[in-house]
């Protein structure tokens, strides 16, 4: 057979592409092996004639944290005694005995108690204080050790004694404990004008599962359903996995949801429905939040790249990154990022460009500039490079410094828990208002209470005198300056009246949280939530919705 000059030259660069791609990678696992062997002869010089013994264990994992400061904050390394975290992560389960906790001064206090935990079968109730632990006190302890001792293999006993918050009296208690199961929805029910609604608060093992049955049940008892809201604001993420299962109750079989590719080529994988949708025809609103992140964004970017529904809320936190587990000796695991995911449109949202760093070592965020633009399955313009845009955004919710306050100083804790042990029955969350009467307890509760801070006017005309000085403006600027100081002075009673609905609204929440765990909270904040009343808005709106959707 007879070949071409031209074929014969083709060859030829092939194979000295080839030489010189096998030529690269040879240099580079020369330079591996080359720096592996340099660095285990320093830790040897080091260890044998330092003047002082050196903990090599502490030694070894510093120079892990320094190799790992080069890469994203994703990747990380998990002794053997940190993996009940990895699987908490996963799982949505650890051992434990069911409680948050609080640590403000001396004491730690009881936060929140979960739904059939081992606590709230023995009676334990938000706001007792940990007296001791295993028969060691807890005065002074620091938070996260009285969080070791809480949590521990099932089936280990826990000895508390805990300090009742009114009457003072102190109770031992045994506690077994066991696997406790963050639930992943931690709320559903109809919101306003017959519009579901579905809190869901991480993707662990079965959580696509838990959010269908939710929406079934929905279906079931509320026929005349007109929309259906999925609250992913403040989720994480989690599983991969998890979202399509999710993605795939409102969006029908064989639809791409997501894509991975990475440096392994063999690891590259789509990811696309296997089932039936349940619904895919009822109008929905996923909601996000700055700090909805990795599969909650998978479900917001197929749900808008598919036209399926509307994203409201806030642009979302932007981590486009896939980690995987990967074994090292003696139990322990490397977190590794071994790819990006794509939506459905073939856009990566990841935000800050960790390859690429300033002077000081820093990522930043991809600048508006590179963001590149792609379009959903009906044309509608959607942007890479920065989390997840919403269809219809609403401004978030700054609370007030006094409200702030409160809160840090757990006085909206500490007045919920009066309450509770004054009123042995309230009404239901949804209906459940605070009186006139009960927040004027609630500022005679704050008297001699100390809650002083600075306003964010009060701090920031703080920055101006100290750039003033420096820049040796302040001498000529004194007595205005001091005059403005003097007409800013807050007073923090007027501050509480002129916040007050804000104020009575995170109190109710609190309140409810004691009669309801867990669900009394959000229900209540449901009466007053703005991206709620947005997506409520818009999924009775037929036309405004389909328009956003870009189907006029």
């Amino acid at each position: 057979m007879r070949i071409s000059k031209k074929k014969i030259i083709l060859f030829s660069l092939l194979g000295l592409c080839l030489v010189f791609a096998a030529f690269r990678n040879s240099d580079k696992y020369f330079l591996i092996a080359k720096n592996l062997d340099i660095f285990a002869a320093f830790y040897r010089e080091l260890n044998t004639y330092y003047v002082e013994d050196l903990p090599p264990e502490k030694l070894m994992h510093k120079g892990i944290e320094a190799m790992l400061e080069e890469t994203d904050p994703y990747t990380d390394f998990v002794p053997e005694e940190e993996l009940d975290e990895l699987r908490f992560m996963a799982t949505g389960k650890y051992g434990g005995v069911g409680t948050s906790i609080y640590t403000e001064g001396e004491w730690t206090t009881i936060t929140d108690v979960y739904e059939g935990s081992p606590m709230a079968r023995a009676g334990v109730k938000a706001g007792d204080i940990i007296v001791s632990l295993d028969g060691k006190s807890a005065k002074n302890m620091e938070q996260e050790e009285v969080s070791r001792y809480l949590k521990g293999n099932p089936g280990t006993v826990l000895n508390i004694v805990l300090r009742h918050p009114i009457t003072e009296k102190e109770t031992p208690y045994k506690i077994v404990r066991e696997d406790i199961n963050v639930k992943p929805v931690s709320f559903a029910g109809l919101v306003r004008n017959n519009i579901g609604y579905i809190k869901m608060t991480q993707f662990t093992e079965g959580s696509g599962q838990a959010v269908q049955e939710a929406f079934e049940r929905l279906k079931k008892d509320n026929p005349g359903m007109k929309g259906i809201v999925l609250d992913l604001r403040g989720n994480p993420g989690g599983l991969l996995e998890e979202a399509v299962t999710l993605s795939n109750i409102f969006i029908d079989k064989n639809k791409l949801i997501v894509s991975t590719k990475g440096k392994v080529k063999s690891w590259d994988r789509e990811y696309k429905t296997t089932q039936t949708a349940i619904d895919q025809a009822i109008p929905l609103v996923v909601l996000t939040s700055r700090s909805s992140a990795s599969a909650a964004e998978i479900v917001a970017g197929a749900v808008q790249d598919l036209d399926r529904g509307l994203v409201v809320g806030q642009r979302s936190y932007g981590k486009g990154l896939v980690q995987t587990t990967r074994p090292l000796p003696y139990n322990a695991k490397l977190k590794v990022t071994t790819a990006r995911y794509y939506t459905p449109s073939g856009r990566c949202i990841q935000a800050i460009d960790y390859t690429t760093r300033n002077e000081e070592g820093e990522a930043d965020y991809v600048p508006d500039s590179l963001r590149r633009s792609f379009v959903t399955a009906g044309g509608r313009p959607v942007k890479d490079g920065g989390g997840i845009e919403p269809d219809a955004k609403v401004d978030n919710m700054v609370l007030s410094q006094v409200a702030i306050t409160l809160l840090r100083k757990q006085y909206i804790f500490d007045y919920a828990t009066q309450y509770y042990y004054s009123h042995q029955q309230v009404k239901p969350a949804a209906s459940f208002n605070l009186s006139e009467a009960e927040f004027d307890e609630f500022v005679k509760f704050l008297d001699g209470r100390d809650y002083s801070y600075k306003t964010r006017s009060e701090e920031a005309l703080e920055s101006f005198r100290t750039t003033a000085e420096r820049e040796k403006y302040y001498s000529g600027l004194a007595k205005e300056f001091e005059a403005l100081q003097q007409k800013m002075k807050h007073d923090k009673k007027q501050d509480l009246l002129r916040n007050k609905t804000e104020i009575k609204h995170l109190l109710e929440e609190e309140i409810m949280n004691r009669y309801y765990p867990q669900q009394g909270r959000i229900e209540k904040g449901l009466s007053w939530d703005r991206d709620v009343d947005q997506a409520v808005a818009l999924l009775t709106n037929p036309a405004q919705y389909q328009e956003l959707l870009g189907k006029k």
